[in-house]
């Protein structure tokens, strides 16, 4: 689910110029607490912002999700929000917004009252197509708006909504003093700039960015995604038209053209598509039994299992592996140990397994690790040093096996049920900075109904 924000009429916390604000999305993650989960872009000097940056909220019917979206004005660098103004913020559930499309309530203060006439505005829509545009633009001749230097210019890109209004879908960088410039690659998704379809009109305006807010219009011209491809391709070249000129000036020609380098369509693959694809994730555990962990008789050692049957080891071993296990076909995880001495030579190991089968370290699923756990560790002895290395090289030498190894096959049904709530985007991030695709791609006739 992408959801959209924008807000007006809100309070002005700067002195001397307007408010510099974002917006910050939050999830609860307990009773009054709660996780940032992204944030947009700062708008200067602006009580009226338009966010171009959305946010992907993934959407179960069966849960309820409160949301909480703060805004903020931000006048420094730093990251942390606890230096910065607070505007206002606005609680509700993913459900309201869903079922509203559109929702647009007063901003409320910390203690309950409302922050002045603020309102926020939040617009919903269903991401379906997980397509990317990829584009290069730059700019020739652009107009001088500036009596001293020369334009500061950037591009706003507009998706044409069911209505035939424009909504933001992507804002450039700000290239100072030049009337050439060529702008940073940027991608936007597909459903963001034209819902998916190829000949949507598309409009590009170019702007003069100004301190106080007050951007001067360069020009600006429609289009849409095929053509711009095509433009990428023949060097055609786009008339950036100022209307207000245009009418003034009978020998008017255009304020500028933008010559598009670049413009590619990529698919950009979510986790499900990895592993409805075939891919798979295996779990091995390494434990440290050093000595720096504590006496394990005693209650200060993280070793020392409570009367409640836990320790932190196991609480760490349930907690991640109830998660990870979904994702492998056989749950036969490798179970391995290091820093400690153990029989019958009482050698230092740093890598060995705990149910003590060189030939066979694997456990049988969750329960098998912590069968092998409990019947270890009285049969070690605490020693060290810290050394995890030898554990890191053999989930290596395993990794580099599977890779010669075919492409495991597992029931869909199966795969689809294991996707958890939190998708893990380490793996997506992995596979994207390497450019591998899923094994093999869905079709839509391979899809399942669930």
């Amino acid at each position: 689910m992408g959801a959209a924000t924008l807000w007006h009429s809100s309070p002005d916390k700067d002195v001397g110029s307007k408010s510099d604000p974002l917006c910050v999305l939050f999830v609860s993650t307990g009773e009054n607490q709660w996780a940032e989960i992204d944030r947009t872009e700062r708008v200067k000097n602006c009580l009226a912002p338009k966010f171009s940056k959305r946010f992907l909220v993934d959407y179960y019917f069966e849960q309820v999700q409160k949301l909480k979206f703060g805004i903020y004005d931000i006048d420094n660098k730093t990251i942390d929000l606890k230096d910065d103004d607070f505007l206002g913020h606005f609680e509700c559930t993913l459900g309201q917004i869903v079922s509203s499309k559109k929702l647009m309530r007063p901003l409320m203060l910390k203690n309950g009252k409302l922050a002045g006439k603020g309102v926020i505005s939040i617009f919903a829509e269903e991401v379906k197509d997980n397509r990317m545009v990829n584009l290069q633009v730059q700019a020739r001749n652009l107009d001088n708006k500036d009596l001293f230097g020369k334009s500061d210019p950037y591009l706003e890109l507009h998706k044409q909504t069911e209505d035939g209004k424009w909504q933001i879908a992507h804002r450039t960088e700000v290239i100072k003093n030049n009337l050439n410039p060529s702008w940073k690659a940027f991608k936007i998704p597909l459903h963001s700039l034209c819902s998916g379809d190829l000949q949507k009109p598309v409009k590009v305006e170019c702007y003069d960015y100004d301190n106080d807010g007050s951007h001067d219009l360069i020009g600006t011209f429609e289009t849409n995604v095929a053509k711009l491809q095509e433009a990428s391709q023949n060097g055609t070249e786009f008339e950036c038209i100022n209307p207000k000129k245009k009418q003034k000036k009978k020998n008017y020609k255009n304020s500028g053209t933008v010559v598009v380098k670049s413009c590619q369509i990529v698919k950009e693959y979510s986790f499900l598509d990895y592993i409805m694809g075939g891919c798979q994730m295996n779990f091995t555990v390494g434990i440290d039994f050093t000595g720096s962990n504590g006496d394990p008789r005693s209650p200060d050692s993280l070793h020392f299992i409570n009367p409640n049957g836990f320790n932190e080891y196991l609480m760490a071993i349930w907690s991640v592996g109830m998660v990870i296990q979904d994702y492998d076909t056989d749950k036969l995880f490798p179970a391995l140990g290091f820093g400690a001495q153990i029989p019958p030579t009482w050698q230092v190991s740093h890598e060995f397994p705990i149910n003590f089968n060189s030939d066979n370290p694997f456990c049988a699923g969750v329960q098998g690790i912590v069968d092998a756990y409990r019947s270890c560790l009285p049969q070690v002895k605490l020693y060290g040093p810290t050394n995890f290395a030898p554990i890191i090289n053999h989930v290596a030498r395993f990794a580099a096996a599977a890779v010669q190894q075919p492409t495991a096959s597992a029931p869909k049904e199966a795969l689809a049920q294991s996707v958890l709530a939190e998708v893990p985007q380490q793996v997506v991030y992995y596979f994207n900075t390497r450019k591998i695709s899923p094994p093999t791609e869905q079709k839509p006739e391979d899809f399942l109904d669930f």
